[in-house]
């Protein structure tokens, strides 16, 4: 298997958030993930914690250490609280979003050369901690070599526009344009990840294309589809897509 998927736990913990009872618990729908063959875990802590908490992510940090070989994936905006975690949790990759702090979810990424002198320093401080960083970026091939200058590692592709076309006319021009990008990255050594929207009905025909992702990283459809299927069903049928 050559893509990795990394399960985000944001909605376990939004539906947790709901009540005060701790149930349904973060650590154990991400051991039960990790137990079904899951290479990865995913969180997006937000300033506003309306779902992951400070003390889920110190305690994922922990269940993590458990599970050597697998990573730990945290995302958000640098310029907000981000960077606590990274300190904190020392997490394998850290994923930089440019949300805003009210953002109902990721709907683009970063812009360059705009963002560039902003982001660069926090780059480097990751990396120092031993994170692998990776930037949340539009299909945009010429895009790339922005994110190369700022020392990235890896460009997750924002593919909820590829999941909105899946399934029409306009969807192979889409795919073309991701596979471009993905190309434009990879030439400038760049790994590629991909992330948002991503599903059973969409996800296979997206790493067939798009050649060499090296992860994926699902959350909102994964944990809709465990409340039917059950967390190891569901890991089983989202690593078919990938093989």
């Amino acid at each position: 298997m050559n893509t990795a998927l990394s399960v985000n736990l944001n909605k376990v913990a939004l539906v947790r958030n709901t009540r005060h009872l701790g149930i349904p618990s973060v650590v154990r729908a991400a051991e039960l993930c990790l137990q079904a063959g899951a290479h990865g875990i995913t969180v997006h802590p937000r300033p506003d914690a309306r779902h992951i908490r400070a003390s889920d992510v110190a305690d994922l940090a922990d269940l993590m250490r458990d599970w050597p070989d697998r990573e730990f994936n945290i995302e958000g905006n640098p310029f907000h609280n981000l960077m606590d975690f990274v300190r904190s949790a020392r997490p394998q990759q850290v994923t930089f979003v440019p949300d805003g702090e009210g953002q109902f979810t990721s709907d683009h990424g970063w812009s360059f050369p705009a963002d560039a002198p902003g982001l660069r320093p926090y780059v480097q401080a990751a990396q120092d901690g031993g994170a692998r960083v990776s930037l949340f970026m539009d299909a945009e091939p010429e895009a790339m070599a922005g994110a190369k200058a700022v020392g990235a590692d890896r460009v997750e592709l924002y593919t909820e526009p590829y999941a909105q076309a899946h399934g029409s006319a306009e969807v192979a021009a889409v795919l073309t344009r991701f596979a471009q990008a993905a190309a434009a990255a990879q030439a400038l050594g760049l790994g590629v990840n991909a992330g948002h929207d991503l599903n059973l009905h969409n996800l296979r025909d997206f790493v067939q294309t798009v050649k060499s992702v090296q992860e994926v990283s699902i959350g909102h459809a994964l944990i809709a589809d465990a409340l039917e299927m059950g967390y190891g069903a569901t890991i089983a049928a989202y690593l078919a897509c990938l093989r």
